[in-house]
C-alpha cells in the first residue's frame, strides 16, 4: 500500500505542477476559442483537423471527439484558419473579446473535386505542441481501397506499415517491434477487443464502413494508455450521418455487407453488418459421403446511436457483435468450433467550459471460444472466455497555449472461465480429464500527465500511471516521458522512454489464433514489462509529405512461452515458461496522405530475441515471428473520377522455424514399424526463404439507377509466388521427407459497392 500511496503522489504531483505552471501569468493575454469541427453534411465531428490563429503561433488539434481549445488568444479581430484531409480548407473571422470565452461549431465542406485531391495546408508552429512518438494515421479512405479477396480490411493496411509484422500471409494477428499480439491494446470506442479476427486470422473482425479513424501507437505510447506492453490501436466508430438517411450494400467473394445510418432525436445513428456465405455455397454442393466439405460462416455486427444532451454535453452507445462457426462431420468423426467477440460501451462527453473536458465511458466486453468433438463415441469439449466490465473517467484540460493536462480512473473487473473434458463422456465422474476454471480478477489504475510547450522549440511530456491488481497483490508504476525538438523549421527530433506493464497473458499458438485463451497473472507469475527506448526524427520535405526515422530498443521481462507439453495445469506458472527478451531496430517512412497520388514506402530492420531457463537448453533464441528486414510499399492514384488504381509490394526475410537434427524409430512387439521421432534443432533456429508478394486493384466508379455504384477488382499474389506457410518432416518412409505447406497463389476476385 505504501507502493500505492507512493504513485498517487506522484500523479498528483504531476497535476499539481501543471497547475503551477499553468498559473504563471501571460503577458498579453486574451480569451480562449473552443469548439467542435464537424463535416457540414453530415455532422459527422472530425478528428485530428487544425484550428489556427492566423499570423500567431496559437493552434490546436481535434481530440477524439473533435473538440478543440485555444487559450490566449489576443482581443480584437482575429482570422481562424481550419484545415482538415479531405476538406476544403476555411477561414472565418471572429471577435474576441477580453475575458470572454468563444465557443463555435465549425462546419467543413468536402472537396469539391475530390476528397483525395486537395492540398491540406498545417502550421509547423502547431505541430510543435504534439509529441506523437511512433503515432501512425492511415486514412479511412486508403484502407478503403487497400482490397483482398473483395474486402477492406484495417489490419491488412496496418500491416503494410514498417515494424508491423505477421506470422504469415494469411494471418491478421500483430507483432510489432517485437511484441505479441495479446501485447496490444485494442479500443474500439473505448471497449477492450480480445480477439478481433474472422476466418481464423485471415482478416480482422472491424467493418470498415462502420469505422471513422484509425491510431496505431507503434511504441511509448502516454500515460492514458495501459494494460498492455507494446503497442494500441484505437479504431473510432462512425457517429453517423445526422443530416439524411443514407445507405451501403457491398457483395465480394468472401462476404456481403451492409450499412444504414441517419438522424435519431437530437443525433445520429448507425448500423451495420456483414455475412459471409460460404455455408451457403456448401449447401447447394451435392453431398460426397467420402470428402464432405466443412460448414463454415461467420457475421459481424456494428451499431451506434449518439445523442446531444445539450450544447455541453454528448452521449453514446455503442455495440460490437462477431461470430465464427466451423462444424464437420465425417464417418463417426464430427467437431465444432465457435468463436465470438460481444461488447458494448456507453460514453458521456462533457465540456465543463472552455478549457476543461472529460469522457465517462462504460463498457462491457465478451471474447468466448470453444471445441465439441465426438470421435466414435468418445466425447471431447473445451471452452473458455473472458470478460471484464470497465469503468473510464478521463479529464483533458486546456490550460493555456502552452500547456495541457490529462488525468484520469480506470477500472477493470474481469472473469476468466475455462473448461475441459477429455473423459469421453458427456457426463463424466470427477477426473484429472476433467478440469474447471472461474476466476473473477479486478484492477484498478490511475495517471496523470502533462504537455507543456517549454519554448517555442522545445515541448516536454510526463505521465505517471499507477496500477494494482488484485489476485496477486501486485503495485506497478509505470513512469512515461516524452520531449520533442524543433531543430529547424524542417527538422524535429522526438524522444520517449516508458515502462509498461501487463496483467493478462495468452497461450495460442503463432500458426492459428482460433483458439487464444486468455489467463490472468495469478501468484505463480510475475506481470509482464517492457521498457521501451524511441529517438526519432520527423520531417516535412514537401507539402503533405511526412518522412520520419524511428529508432528504438525495448527489454521484455517476464514474457511468456507456451508450454505444449503440459495437458493438466492448475495453476498459470504451469501453463508457460517465463523468460526475458530484447527488440531494438530502426524504421523509414515516406507518407503521403493528400494528393492524386497517396501511399507509403516503409522499410524496417529489426532483431528480436528471448531467453528462457527451459526453453532451447536456456540459450537465447529468435522467435517464429522475427524477420530481419521488412520492406513495404504502398501506392493509391486517383486517375480520373472514375477510376482509381492501387497497389502494394511486400519484400521480408523468411519467417524461422525448428530444423531436425536426427530421427530415431521406436517399434513395438509384433510390429514391423514404428513411428519415428525427430530430434529438433536449436529453437527457430532456421529460416524460410524470403517471402514478397505483389496485389493490385482498379476501383470503377460509375452510377447504377442512379445511384453511386464501384466495381472493386483486385488481384491477390500478382505473379503467383506462394510462399511456405510451415515446413514439417514425414516420417512415413524410411528417408523422412521434407513437406512444405504453402499459401493461397493467384486470386482475383470482384466485388460491388452500391450508395443510396
Amino acid at each position: 500500500m505504501i507502493t500505492v500511496r507512493r504513485a498517487l503522489v506522484a500523479i498528483l504531483t504531476i497535476v499539481t505542477c501543471a497547475s503551477a505552471i499553468a498559473a504563471v501569468p501571460e503577458p498579453m493575454a486574451g480569451s480562449s476559442v473552443s469548439g467542435f469541427v464537424e463535416d457540414s453534411v453530415t455532422k459527422e465531428t472530425l478528428i485530428g483537423a487544425t484550428v489556427l490563429v492566423k499570423g500567431t503561433k496559437l493552434g490546436a488539434y481535434t481530440n477524439k471527439r473533435g473538440f478543440f481549445s485555444i487559450s490566449n488568444v489576443p482581443p480584437g479581430k482575429q482570422t481562424l484558419t481550419v484545415t482538415s484531409i479531405g476538406y476544403e480548407k476555411r477561414e472565418l473571422e471572429v471577435i474576441i473579446k477580453e475575458d470572454e470565452p468563444l465557443k463555435l461549431r465549425i462546419q467543413m465542406s468536402m472537396s469539391a473535386l475530390s476528397s483525395r485531391d486537395v492540398v491540406v495546408e498545417a502550421s509547423r508552429d502547431d505541430e510543435k505542441r504534439q509529441i506523437n512518438i511512433s503515432k501512425v494515421n492511415v486514412p479511412m479512405e486508403q484502407i478503403q481501397q487497400m482490397r483482398i479477396g473483395g474486402e477492406a480490411d484495417i489490419f491488412r493496411a496496418l500491416q503494410m506499415l514498417p515494424g508491423v509484422l505477421t506470422s504469415s500471409q494469411i494471418s491478421s494477428g500483430l507483432f510489432i517491434r517485437g511484441g505479441s499480439p495479446d501485447q496490444n491494446l485494442v479500443l474500439l470506442d473505448g471497449m477492450t477487443v480480445y480477439n478481433p479476427s474472422h476466418l481464423f486470422g485471415f482478416i480482422s473482425a472491424f467493418n470498415t464502413d462502420a469505422v471513422k479513424d484509425v491510431e496505431l501507437l507503434k511504441g511509448g505510447f502516454p500515460a492514458e494508455f495501459g494494460g498492455r506492453m507494446s503497442a494500441v490501436l484505437n479504431v473510432t466508430q462512425k457517429d453517423g450521418n445526422r443530416d439524411h438517411v443514407e445507405g451501403l450494400v457491398g457483395l465480394g467473394l468472401i462476404s456481403s455487407r451492409a450499412s444504414v445510418q441517419g438522424p435519431l432525436g437530437n443525433g445520429s445513428f448507425f448500423l451495420g453488418g456483414r455475412r459471409t456465405y460460404l455455408d451457403l455455397i456448401v449447401g447447394l454442393i451435392p453431398d460426397d459421403p467420402e470428402n464432405p466439405l466443412p460448414d463454415f460462416n461467420f457475421y459481424d455486427v456494428n451499431a451506434k446511436i449518439t445523442q446531444d444532451l445539450g450544447p455541453n454535453d454528448k452521449l453514446s452507445m455503442s455495440g460490437f457483435l462477431t461470430r465464427d462457426a466451423l462444424s464437420y462431420t465425417q464417418q463417426g468423426l464430427d467437431f465444432s468450433i465457435g468463436i465470438g467477440n460481444k461488447a458494448g460501451a456507453l460514453q458521456w462527453s462533457h465540456v465543463f467550459g472552455d478549457d476543461l473536458f472529460s469522457i465517462v465511458t462504460f463498457s462491457a466486453s465478451t471474447y468466448d471460444n470453444g471445441f465439441d468433438g465426438n470421435n466414435a463415441g468418445f466425447i471431447i469439449d473445451v471452452g473458455n472466455a473472458i470478460t471484464d466490465y470497465s469503468a473510464k473517467v478521463n479529464l483533458e484540460w486546456f490550460a493555456n497555449d502552452r500547456l495541457t493536462v490529462k488525468t484520469g480512473y480506470e477500472g477493470t473487473l474481469y472473469n476468466f472461465t475455462y473448461e475441459q473434458n477429455f473423459s469421453g463422456s458427456r457426463n463424466p465422474q470427477s477426473s484429472d480429464a476433467v478440469f474447471n476454471l472461474n476466476v473473477w480478477d479486478n484492477i484498478h489504475s490511475v495517471y496523470g500527465s502533462m504537455n507543456y510547450l517549454i519554448t517555442d522549440e522545445i515541448s516536454f511530456q510526463a505521465g505517471l500511471r499507477g496500477n494494482y491488481w488484485t489476485t496477486s497483490k501486485h503495485v506497478t508504476v509505470d513512469p512515461r516521458l516524452a520531449l520533442r525538438v524543433q531543430v529547424t523549421d524542417g527538422i524535429a527530433i522526438k524522444g520517449a522512454w516508458g515502462i509498461f506493464h501487463q496483467y493478462l497473458r495468452l497461450a495460442s499458438n503463432p500458426d492459428f489464433t482460433f483458439f487464444d485463451t486468455w489467463l490472468p497473472t495469478d501468484r505463480t507469475v510475475p506481470p509482464g514489462r517492457s521498457d521501451h527506448y524511441v529517438l526519432a526524427v520527423e520531417t516535412q520535405p514537401w507539402d503533405g509529405v511526412m518522412f520520419s526515422v524511428d529508432a528504438y530498443y525495448k527489454t521484455l521481462h517476464n514474457i511468456n512461452e507456451l508450454n505444449q507439453t503440459q495437458t493438466r495445469a492448475r495453476e498459470v506458472g504451469s501453463v508457460f515458461y517465463i523468460g526475458a527478451g530484447t527488440a531494438y531496430g530502426v524504421e523509414f517512412f515516406l507518407q503521403q496522405k493528400v494528393g492524386k497520388l497517396t501511399g507509403w514506402v516503409g522499410y524496417a530492420l529489426g532483431w528480436v530475441e528471448g531467453r528462457f531457463d527451459s526453453v532451447n537448453f536456456g540459450r537465447p533464441f529468435r522467435p517464429k515471428f522475427d524477420r530481419r528486414h521488412d520492406f513495404k510499399a504502398t501506392a493509391l492514384y486517383k486517375l480520373n473520377e472514375r477510376w482509381d488504381i492501387g497497389a502494394t509490394f511486400v519484400f521480408q526475410t523468411g519467417q524461422s522455424y525448428t530444423g531436425a537434427t536426427s530421427r530415431y524409430q521406436g517399434t513395438l512387439p509384433g510390429f514391423e514399424t514404428g513411428r519415428g521421432i525427430i530430434v529438433p534443432s536449436q529453437r527457430w533456429g532456421l529460416r524460410l526463404p524470403s517471402s514478397h508478394q505483389l496485389n493490385l486493384n482498379v476501383n470503377y466508379n460509375t452510377t447504377l439507377f442512379d445511384l453511386p455504384f464501384t466495381i472493386f477488382l483486385d488481384i491477390y499474389n500478382v505473379y503467383s509466388r506462394r510462399d511456405i506457410w510451415f515446413r514439417f518432416y514425414d516420417l512415413n518412409e524410411q528417408i523422412p521427407e521434407v513437406t512444405d505447406v504453402r499459401l493461397l497463389p493467384i486470386l482475383p476476385t470482384i466485388s460491388f459497392e452500391i450508395k443510396f
